[in-house]
Protein backbone atom coordinates (compact mmCIF):
# COMPACT_ATOMS: atom_id res chain seq x y z
CA UNK A 1 0.00 0.00 0.00
CA UNK A 2 1.66 3.17 -1.07
CA UNK A 3 -0.99 5.93 0.20
CA UNK A 4 -3.54 5.87 3.25
CA UNK A 5 -7.61 5.48 1.68
CA UNK A 6 -9.65 7.91 3.53
CA UNK A 7 -13.54 7.27 4.28
CA UNK A 8 -14.37 10.91 2.04
CA UNK A 9 -18.15 11.04 2.72
CA UNK A 10 -20.49 10.82 6.19
CA UNK A 11 -22.00 7.41 5.64
CA UNK A 12 -25.61 6.23 6.30
CA UNK A 13 -26.72 2.83 8.45
CA UNK A 14 -28.79 1.30 5.68
CA UNK A 15 -28.46 -2.14 7.60
CA UNK A 16 -28.68 -2.66 11.20
CA UNK A 17 -31.64 -2.30 13.68
CA UNK A 18 -33.94 -3.43 16.08
CA UNK A 19 -33.23 -7.17 16.79
CA UNK A 20 -30.01 -7.64 14.35
CA UNK A 21 -26.79 -8.48 16.71
CA UNK A 22 -23.87 -6.87 17.42
CA UNK A 23 -21.27 -8.97 18.43
CA UNK A 24 -17.89 -7.93 20.35
CA UNK A 25 -15.11 -10.14 19.65
CA UNK A 26 -12.75 -8.52 23.03
CA UNK A 27 -13.77 -7.82 26.21
CA UNK A 28 -14.46 -4.30 27.29
CA UNK A 29 -12.39 -3.21 29.60
CA UNK A 30 -12.29 0.90 30.91
CA UNK A 31 -11.89 3.87 28.31
CA UNK A 32 -11.13 2.55 24.81
CA UNK A 33 -12.53 2.70 20.97
CA UNK A 34 -15.32 0.29 21.74
CA UNK A 35 -17.08 1.99 23.57
CA UNK A 36 -18.07 4.07 20.74
CA UNK A 37 -18.64 1.69 18.73
CA UNK A 38 -21.27 -0.26 21.19
CA UNK A 39 -23.06 2.99 21.80
CA UNK A 40 -23.82 3.45 18.05
CA UNK A 41 -25.00 -0.65 17.90
CA UNK A 42 -26.96 -0.09 21.04
CA UNK A 43 -28.50 3.03 19.47
CA UNK A 44 -29.62 1.14 16.33
CA UNK A 45 -31.74 -1.18 18.53
CA UNK A 46 -29.27 -4.04 18.42
CA UNK A 47 -28.51 -6.61 21.12
CA UNK A 48 -24.80 -7.04 22.43
CA UNK A 49 -23.45 -10.17 22.54
CA UNK A 50 -19.83 -10.04 23.81
CA UNK A 51 -16.87 -12.78 24.98
CA UNK A 52 -14.37 -12.70 27.88
CA UNK A 53 -10.68 -13.41 27.55
CA UNK A 54 -10.96 -14.91 30.94
CA UNK A 55 -8.73 -14.68 34.16
CA UNK A 56 -5.73 -16.02 34.97
CA UNK A 57 -5.03 -17.80 38.46
CA UNK A 58 -2.20 -17.06 40.43
CA UNK A 59 -0.54 -20.10 38.71
CA UNK A 60 -1.24 -18.71 35.18
CA UNK A 61 -4.30 -21.33 34.98
CA UNK A 62 -6.97 -20.17 33.06
CA UNK A 63 -9.76 -19.50 33.71
CA UNK A 64 -13.75 -18.58 33.06
CA UNK A 65 -15.28 -16.02 34.86
CA UNK A 66 -16.99 -16.39 38.17
CA UNK A 67 -20.49 -15.56 38.82
CA UNK A 68 -19.68 -12.54 40.27
CA UNK A 69 -17.42 -11.48 37.70
CA UNK A 70 -20.07 -12.28 34.68
CA UNK A 71 -22.29 -10.25 36.13
CA UNK A 72 -20.05 -7.50 36.89
CA UNK A 73 -18.98 -7.99 33.22
CA UNK A 74 -22.40 -8.06 31.38
CA UNK A 75 -23.11 -4.94 33.01
CA UNK A 76 -20.32 -2.71 32.22
CA UNK A 77 -20.90 -4.41 28.47
CA UNK A 78 -24.77 -4.20 28.31
CA UNK A 79 -25.53 -7.38 26.75
CA UNK A 80 -24.69 -10.95 27.40
CA UNK A 81 -21.23 -12.72 27.43
CA UNK A 82 -20.43 -16.02 26.45
CA UNK A 83 -18.40 -17.07 29.32
CA UNK A 84 -15.73 -19.07 27.39
CA UNK A 85 -12.21 -17.97 27.69
CA UNK A 86 -10.88 -16.42 24.64
CA UNK A 87 -7.24 -14.94 25.71
CA UNK A 88 -5.52 -14.64 22.81
CA UNK A 89 -1.36 -15.21 22.25
CA UNK A 90 1.01 -17.68 23.79
CA UNK A 91 2.82 -15.76 26.65
CA UNK A 92 1.83 -17.86 28.75
CA UNK A 93 0.92 -21.25 27.19
CA UNK A 94 3.34 -24.11 27.87
CA UNK A 95 3.66 -28.46 27.49
CA UNK A 96 2.40 -29.66 30.60
CA UNK A 97 5.35 -29.27 33.32
CA UNK A 98 7.15 -26.70 30.78
CA UNK A 99 8.02 -22.94 30.61
CA UNK A 100 5.94 -20.39 28.98
CA UNK A 101 7.66 -17.40 27.30
CA UNK A 102 6.95 -15.35 30.15
CA UNK A 103 8.47 -17.79 32.46
CA UNK A 104 12.02 -17.71 29.68
CA UNK A 105 12.00 -13.96 30.61
CA UNK A 106 12.20 -14.74 34.25
CA UNK A 107 15.97 -13.74 34.65
CA UNK A 108 16.01 -10.91 31.78
CA UNK A 109 17.17 -7.71 33.20
CA UNK A 110 17.51 -3.85 32.23
CA UNK A 111 21.42 -4.74 31.81
CA UNK A 112 21.34 -7.82 30.29
CA UNK A 113 17.87 -7.83 27.88
CA UNK A 114 20.01 -7.10 23.79
CA UNK A 115 22.07 -9.95 24.38
CA UNK A 116 19.22 -12.24 26.58
CA UNK A 117 18.49 -15.78 24.02
CA UNK A 118 15.41 -17.86 23.79
CA UNK A 119 15.08 -21.17 22.71
CA UNK A 120 13.13 -20.89 19.79
CA UNK A 121 12.05 -24.35 19.42
CA UNK A 122 10.53 -24.31 23.32
CA UNK A 123 8.89 -20.71 21.69
CA UNK A 124 7.35 -22.77 18.50
CA UNK A 125 5.99 -25.27 20.74
CA UNK A 126 4.27 -22.91 23.38
CA UNK A 127 2.85 -20.56 20.19
CA UNK A 128 1.13 -24.16 19.17
CA UNK A 129 -0.03 -24.64 22.11
CA UNK A 130 -1.51 -21.27 22.45
CA UNK A 131 -2.99 -21.15 19.03
CA UNK A 132 -4.79 -24.54 19.69
CA UNK A 133 -6.33 -23.39 23.07
CA UNK A 134 -7.33 -20.06 21.19
CA UNK A 135 -8.68 -22.17 18.17
CA UNK A 136 -10.95 -24.80 20.67
CA UNK A 137 -11.78 -21.66 22.65
CA UNK A 138 -13.45 -19.50 19.72
CA UNK A 139 -15.45 -22.94 17.91
CA UNK A 140 -17.25 -23.24 21.40
CA UNK A 141 -17.69 -19.58 21.31
CA UNK A 142 -19.62 -20.01 18.00
CA UNK A 143 -21.71 -23.02 18.71
CA UNK A 144 -22.81 -21.17 21.52
CA UNK A 145 -23.65 -17.94 19.25
CA UNK A 146 -25.48 -19.45 17.06
CA UNK A 147 -28.30 -19.66 19.58
CA UNK A 148 -28.48 -15.86 20.20
CA UNK A 149 -29.06 -15.17 16.75
CA UNK A 150 -32.37 -14.91 15.57
CA UNK A 151 -33.80 -16.43 11.76
CA UNK A 152 -33.18 -13.70 9.34
CA UNK A 153 -31.08 -11.01 11.56
CA UNK A 154 -28.47 -9.31 10.66
CA UNK A 155 -24.98 -9.75 12.46
CA UNK A 156 -21.94 -7.42 13.13
CA UNK A 157 -18.57 -8.88 14.41
CA UNK A 158 -16.66 -6.16 15.82
CA UNK A 159 -13.25 -7.70 16.26
CA UNK A 160 -11.55 -5.18 19.49
CA UNK A 161 -7.92 -7.87 20.34
CA UNK A 162 -4.95 -5.85 20.39
CA UNK A 163 -1.77 -6.42 22.71
CA UNK A 164 0.61 -8.87 23.80
CA UNK A 165 3.63 -7.65 25.40
CA UNK A 166 4.77 -10.09 27.81
CA UNK A 167 4.83 -10.06 31.77
CA UNK A 168 8.62 -9.64 31.73
CA UNK A 169 9.67 -7.85 35.15
CA UNK A 170 12.28 -5.77 33.30
CA UNK A 171 9.51 -4.67 30.36
CA UNK A 172 8.28 -1.84 31.83
CA UNK A 173 12.00 -0.56 32.65
CA UNK A 174 13.03 -1.21 29.00
CA UNK A 175 9.89 0.36 27.26
CA UNK A 176 10.28 3.67 29.43
CA UNK A 177 13.57 3.49 27.78
CA UNK A 178 12.36 3.03 24.13
CA UNK A 179 9.46 5.59 24.15
CA UNK A 180 10.05 7.51 26.89
CA UNK A 181 13.85 7.73 27.17
CA UNK A 182 15.74 11.45 26.45
CA UNK A 183 19.53 11.99 26.33
CA UNK A 184 21.49 9.32 28.12
CA UNK A 185 18.50 7.26 29.01
CA UNK A 186 17.46 7.01 25.48
CA UNK A 187 17.39 3.40 23.95
CA UNK A 188 16.69 3.59 19.97
CA UNK A 189 13.74 1.05 19.51
CA UNK A 190 15.44 -1.31 16.91
CA UNK A 191 17.63 -1.79 19.72
CA UNK A 192 14.42 -3.98 20.52
CA UNK A 193 13.45 -5.32 16.99
CA UNK A 194 16.81 -6.50 16.91
CA UNK A 195 16.64 -8.56 20.55
CA UNK A 196 14.76 -11.65 21.28
CA UNK A 197 12.77 -9.82 23.46
CA UNK A 198 11.74 -7.66 20.32
CA UNK A 199 11.17 -10.82 18.23
CA UNK A 200 9.48 -12.55 20.94
CA UNK A 201 6.71 -9.00 21.48
CA UNK A 202 6.67 -9.18 17.59
CA UNK A 203 4.95 -12.76 17.18
CA UNK A 204 2.62 -12.18 20.19
CA UNK A 205 1.47 -8.90 19.09
CA UNK A 206 0.75 -10.96 15.57
CA UNK A 207 -1.00 -13.48 17.26
CA UNK A 208 -3.21 -11.25 19.96
CA UNK A 209 -4.05 -8.12 17.26
CA UNK A 210 -3.86 -10.05 13.58
CA UNK A 211 -4.07 -13.39 13.74
CA UNK A 212 -7.50 -13.67 16.27
CA UNK A 213 -9.11 -11.61 13.08
CA UNK A 214 -8.33 -14.64 10.98
CA UNK A 215 -9.71 -17.00 13.03
CA UNK A 216 -12.73 -15.02 13.37
CA UNK A 217 -13.38 -14.83 9.89
CA UNK A 218 -12.52 -18.79 9.32
CA UNK A 219 -14.45 -20.23 11.96
CA UNK A 220 -17.43 -18.19 11.60
CA UNK A 221 -17.65 -19.03 7.92
CA UNK A 222 -20.45 -21.98 8.52
CA UNK A 223 -22.74 -19.31 10.83
CA UNK A 224 -22.21 -16.67 8.40
CA UNK A 225 -23.20 -18.70 5.39
CA UNK A 226 -26.51 -19.87 7.45
CA UNK A 227 -27.46 -16.31 8.96
CA UNK A 228 -26.92 -15.09 4.91
CA UNK A 229 -28.71 -18.13 3.56
CA UNK A 230 -31.53 -17.39 5.84
CA UNK A 231 -31.48 -13.45 4.91
CA UNK A 232 -29.67 -11.55 6.79
CA UNK A 233 -26.43 -9.63 6.55
CA UNK A 234 -23.13 -10.21 8.19
CA UNK A 235 -20.07 -7.37 8.91
CA UNK A 236 -16.83 -7.94 10.26
CA UNK A 237 -14.61 -4.67 11.72
CA UNK A 238 -11.41 -4.29 13.75
CA UNK A 239 -9.28 -1.53 14.68
CA UNK A 240 -6.10 -0.39 12.91
CA UNK A 241 -3.72 2.00 13.14
CA UNK A 242 -1.93 3.05 10.64
CA UNK A 243 -1.43 6.78 10.86
CA UNK A 244 -3.86 9.72 10.38
CA UNK A 245 -4.49 13.13 8.55
CA UNK A 246 -4.68 15.58 10.64
CA UNK A 247 -4.61 19.39 9.73
CA UNK A 248 -0.28 20.43 9.56
CA UNK A 249 -0.37 24.41 8.72
CA UNK A 250 -3.81 24.54 7.67
CA UNK A 251 -3.80 21.36 5.09
CA UNK A 252 -4.32 17.62 5.85
CA UNK A 253 -1.62 15.81 6.12
CA UNK A 254 -0.70 12.00 6.87
CA UNK A 255 1.45 11.66 9.92
CA UNK A 256 2.25 9.04 12.45
CA UNK A 257 3.22 8.18 16.09
CA UNK A 258 7.09 6.79 16.10
CA UNK A 259 8.23 4.20 17.05
CA UNK A 260 4.71 2.46 17.17
CA UNK A 261 5.84 -1.27 17.74
CA UNK A 262 2.14 -2.49 16.32
CA UNK A 263 2.37 -1.45 13.59
CA UNK A 264 3.67 -4.85 12.24
CA UNK A 265 0.57 -6.85 13.39
CA UNK A 266 -1.49 -3.72 12.66
CA UNK A 267 -0.55 -3.93 9.06
CA UNK A 268 -1.26 -8.21 9.03
CA UNK A 269 -4.88 -7.07 10.37
CA UNK A 270 -5.61 -5.10 7.24
CA UNK A 271 -3.98 -8.23 5.18
CA UNK A 272 -6.43 -10.46 6.70
CA UNK A 273 -9.30 -7.91 6.02
CA UNK A 274 -7.97 -7.68 1.87
CA UNK A 275 -8.24 -11.72 1.92
CA UNK A 276 -11.82 -11.66 3.24
CA UNK A 277 -12.57 -8.91 0.94
CA UNK A 278 -11.42 -10.69 -2.06
CA UNK A 279 -13.35 -13.95 -0.89
CA UNK A 280 -16.75 -11.82 -0.98
CA UNK A 281 -16.53 -11.38 2.97
CA UNK A 282 -17.60 -7.58 3.93
CA UNK A 283 -14.51 -7.44 6.01
CA UNK A 284 -12.85 -3.92 6.83
CA UNK A 285 -9.89 -2.41 9.01
CA UNK A 286 -10.96 0.95 10.25
CA UNK A 287 -7.41 2.88 10.81
CA UNK A 288 -8.86 5.35 13.57
CA UNK A 289 -7.28 8.61 14.82
CA UNK A 290 -4.41 8.51 17.80
CA UNK A 291 -6.22 8.97 21.37
CA UNK A 292 -5.24 8.61 25.09
CA UNK A 293 -5.94 5.13 26.54
CA UNK A 294 -5.00 3.02 29.47
CA UNK A 295 -2.76 1.20 26.80
CA UNK A 296 -1.96 3.92 24.36
CA UNK A 297 0.14 5.97 27.41
CA UNK A 298 3.32 3.70 27.35
CA UNK A 299 3.50 5.69 24.08
CA UNK A 300 4.63 9.35 25.41
CA UNK A 301 3.61 11.98 23.28
CA UNK A 302 0.71 10.29 21.27
CA UNK A 303 -1.57 12.55 21.98
CA UNK A 304 0.18 15.17 19.89
CA UNK A 305 -1.59 13.96 17.30
CA UNK A 306 -4.97 14.63 18.74
CA UNK A 307 -4.85 18.45 19.44
CA UNK A 308 -4.96 19.55 15.99
CA UNK A 309 -8.55 18.15 15.89
CA UNK A 310 -9.43 21.49 17.26
CA UNK A 311 -7.98 22.75 14.31
CA UNK A 312 -10.22 20.67 12.20
CA UNK A 313 -13.69 21.55 14.17
CA UNK A 314 -13.14 25.33 12.73
CA UNK A 315 -11.87 24.37 9.50
CA UNK A 316 -14.86 22.47 9.18
CA UNK A 317 -17.61 24.74 9.98
CA UNK A 318 -18.40 23.57 13.55
CA UNK A 319 -19.41 27.40 14.44
CA UNK A 320 -20.82 27.98 18.30
CA UNK A 321 -20.33 24.20 18.52
CA UNK A 322 -16.64 24.18 18.05
CA UNK A 323 -16.29 27.00 19.90
CA UNK A 324 -18.03 25.54 22.71
CA UNK A 325 -15.62 22.63 22.87
CA UNK A 326 -12.33 25.47 22.50
CA UNK A 327 -13.84 27.06 25.75
CA UNK A 328 -14.31 23.79 27.67
CA UNK A 329 -10.60 22.95 26.50
CA UNK A 330 -9.46 26.44 27.35
CA UNK A 331 -10.49 26.14 31.30
CA UNK A 332 -7.69 23.29 31.32
CA UNK A 333 -5.19 25.29 31.05
CA UNK A 334 -3.54 27.61 33.42
CA UNK A 335 -4.83 30.98 33.72
CA UNK A 336 -2.16 32.63 31.99
CA UNK A 337 -1.69 30.00 28.95
CA UNK A 338 -4.18 30.45 25.61
CA UNK A 339 -5.48 26.71 23.63
CA UNK A 340 -3.79 28.71 20.53
CA UNK A 341 -0.54 28.90 21.97
CA UNK A 342 -0.28 25.08 23.03
CA UNK A 343 -1.47 24.59 19.33
CA UNK A 344 1.12 26.34 17.59
CA UNK A 345 3.75 24.87 19.52
CA UNK A 346 2.02 20.89 18.29
CA UNK A 347 2.02 23.38 14.63
CA UNK A 348 5.89 23.75 14.91
CA UNK A 349 6.82 20.03 16.46
CA UNK A 350 5.13 18.37 13.44
CA UNK A 351 6.10 20.92 11.03
CA UNK A 352 10.10 20.71 11.78
CA UNK A 353 12.46 18.75 9.69
CA UNK A 354 13.01 15.94 12.14
CA UNK A 355 9.32 15.00 12.33
CA UNK A 356 8.55 15.54 8.73
CA UNK A 357 10.95 13.16 7.99
CA UNK A 358 9.26 10.34 9.74
CA UNK A 359 5.95 10.79 7.92
CA UNK A 360 6.52 9.27 5.51
CA UNK A 361 3.30 6.24 4.42
CA UNK A 362 5.39 3.52 2.21
CA UNK A 363 8.30 3.55 5.33
CA UNK A 364 5.68 2.91 7.82
CA UNK A 365 6.29 2.11 10.94
CA UNK A 366 10.04 3.74 11.17
CA UNK A 367 11.90 2.84 14.18
CA UNK A 368 12.85 5.91 16.29
CA UNK A 369 15.62 8.45 16.94
CA UNK A 370 17.32 10.41 19.68
CA UNK A 371 16.44 13.91 18.01
CA UNK A 372 12.96 12.78 17.58
CA UNK A 373 12.10 11.29 21.20
CA UNK A 374 13.94 14.51 22.71
CA UNK A 375 11.24 16.34 20.65
CA UNK A 376 8.23 14.21 20.94
CA UNK A 377 8.60 13.56 24.57
CA UNK A 378 9.43 17.11 25.12
CA UNK A 379 6.68 18.67 23.83
CA UNK A 380 4.39 16.54 25.85
CA UNK A 381 5.71 17.10 28.68
CA UNK A 382 6.02 20.58 27.78
CA UNK A 383 2.04 20.64 27.31
CA UNK A 384 1.10 18.64 29.85
CA UNK A 385 2.83 21.01 32.77
CA UNK A 386 0.64 23.90 30.87
CA UNK A 387 -2.53 22.62 32.26
CA UNK A 388 -4.16 23.08 35.77
CA UNK A 389 -4.65 19.67 36.83
CA UNK A 390 -1.91 16.86 35.25
CA UNK A 391 -4.83 14.22 35.50
CA UNK A 392 -7.54 16.74 33.09
CA UNK A 393 -5.79 17.08 29.97
CA UNK A 394 -7.35 18.39 26.86
CA UNK A 395 -6.47 15.43 25.27
CA UNK A 396 -8.59 13.40 27.22
CA UNK A 397 -11.63 15.61 26.40
CA UNK A 398 -10.85 15.24 22.76
CA UNK A 399 -9.86 11.28 23.24
CA UNK A 400 -13.89 10.83 24.43
CA UNK A 401 -15.05 12.90 21.10
CA UNK A 402 -13.10 10.73 18.71
CA UNK A 403 -13.99 7.73 20.38
CA UNK A 404 -17.96 8.41 19.91
CA UNK A 405 -17.04 9.48 16.53
CA UNK A 406 -15.12 7.09 15.05
CA UNK A 407 -17.26 4.31 16.57
CA UNK A 408 -20.46 6.47 14.92
CA UNK A 409 -18.53 6.38 11.73
CA UNK A 410 -17.46 2.36 11.46
CA UNK A 411 -21.36 1.72 12.38
CA UNK A 412 -22.09 3.45 9.26
CA UNK A 413 -19.93 3.15 6.96
CA UNK A 414 -20.27 -1.03 7.51
CA UNK A 415 -23.25 -0.73 5.85
CA UNK A 416 -22.14 0.06 2.23
CA UNK A 417 -18.56 -1.13 2.81
CA UNK A 418 -16.17 0.40 0.51
CA UNK A 419 -13.13 -1.50 0.66
CA UNK A 420 -11.32 -3.81 3.22
CA UNK A 421 -9.24 -0.96 4.79
CA UNK A 422 -10.03 2.66 5.13
CA UNK A 423 -8.22 5.59 7.11
CA UNK A 424 -10.86 7.90 9.31
CA UNK A 425 -9.31 10.91 9.40
CA UNK A 426 -9.82 14.36 11.07
CA UNK A 427 -12.02 15.77 8.74
CA UNK A 428 -14.47 12.96 8.78
CA UNK A 429 -14.47 12.72 12.48
CA UNK A 430 -15.14 16.76 12.64
CA UNK A 431 -17.61 16.18 10.08
CA UNK A 432 -19.74 13.68 12.08
CA UNK A 433 -19.12 15.59 15.49
CA UNK A 434 -20.60 19.05 14.02
CA UNK A 435 -23.67 17.30 12.19
CA UNK A 436 -24.68 14.96 15.52
CA UNK A 437 -24.34 18.79 17.64
CA UNK A 438 -25.93 20.71 15.12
Amino acid sequence: MKHSIPLTALPENTVFGAGDVFVLFGELFGRGYATGLIDAAKAAGMSVVGITVGRREDDGALRALTAEELAQAEENLGGKIINIPLMAGFDMDAPEGGATPTDMLSDMTLDNWQDYKLDWAAVDTCREIGTARFTDALGRVMAELESFIPAGKNVFFAHTMAGGIPRAKAFLAIANRIYKGRGARHMPSQALMDSDLGKLILQNFDEVTANSFGHLLAQSAALRGKIEAGGGQVRYTAYGYHGTRVLIDGAYQWQTYTSYTQGYAKMKLEGFAQQAWEQGVKATVFNCPEIRTNSSDVFAGIELSLLPLLEAFRKEGGGDWAQGVWDDCQALLKDEVKLEEVLATVGAYQQNPVMQSFYNFEAWPMQNSPEQVEMTVGTSGDIVALHKNRKELVSDVLSTYVVNATGALMFAASSKADGPVLWLDHDLVAQHLIAANS
